[in-house]
């Protein structure tokens, strides 16, 4: 089993003696109950990781020993998901999924048919919310580096994604073209739209069509919008050479 990964500051991993403390220390010490001489990896989320030894315990951190650093290259190409709010706690589950599997940057999109809006006070936290997700999912799936989950975009802002990516797919159901058949480009970002349990409108079709994206049909079943964007990041990372 490969060793926990827990977020530092990247100041302190240049150190051969770590103390990692405060929300990371107390759950790797408090509830991971990690222990001199077991494993752990400490990364910053920007692609550097360090190979660490537990020294020492206390009650709510660890003195740790570095053994090795590596950096891991950024991913290319960038999987890019535009993501339509979902009802309830399901873009919670949706930042999640596709964290775990490798998206690299999610859009949180506010279209037409979004039953959930994001306004005043709930927009931060809703915001929080996605971004925390992401970067414990990132923890779990021991990711060198964390998704980057932007500020909320309008239709007008998400077809500028579309607009400079070296590919852009809007998930479609009356879509003629599989998505398995799209020829992925070795590297640059590629742009995935999903839309919301309401479906897209024909404005938000036509818009993201002017901007250069195609329509493509991921599967012969109606997925939700919460598990539509990592079941195509899943094809395209497949297919692109990442996985």
């Amino acid at each position: 089993m490969s060793p926990p990964l827990f977020l530092s500051d990247p100041a302190r991993l240049e150190s051969d003696r770590i103390l990692l403390d405060g929300p990371e220390g107390r759950h790797a010490a408090a509830v991971r109950r990690l222990r001199p001489g077991e494993r752990v990896d400490l990364g910053d989320g920007a692609g550097v990781l360090v190979e660490c030894v537990v020294t020492s315990a206390e009650r709510d951190s660890l003195r740790l020993e570095a053994r090795a650093r590596r950096r891991v290259p950024r991913p290319d190409p960038r999987i890019v998901v535009v993501q339509a709010l979902p009802k309830g706690d399901r873009g919670e589950l949706a930042v999640e999924t596709m964290t775990e599997v490798g998206v690299d940057v999610i859009v949180p999109w506010t279209a037409a048919r979004c039953v959930t809006q994001w306004r005043g006070e709930r927009r931060a936290k809703a915001l929080a919310r996605w971004r925390g997700a992401a970067r414990e999912a990132a923890k779990q799936s021991r990711r060198a580096w964390l998704p980057e989950v932007t500020e909320p975009a309008d239709t007008a802002t998400a077809a500028e994604r579309v607009r400079g990516a070296a590919l852009a797919v809007i998930l479609h159901e009356e879509a003629d073209r599989p998505l398995s058949r799209v020829d992925v480009p070795a590297t640059g970002d590629i742009v995935v739209v999903v839309g919301p349990e309401g479906g897209l409108t024909d404005d938000e079709v036509a818009a993201f069509e002017a901007a250069g994206g195609v329509t493509t049909l991921l599967g012969p079943t109606v997925l939700r919008t919460s598990t539509a964007g990592v079941a195509a990041a899943a094809v395209l990372l497949s297919r692109g050479g990442r996985w």
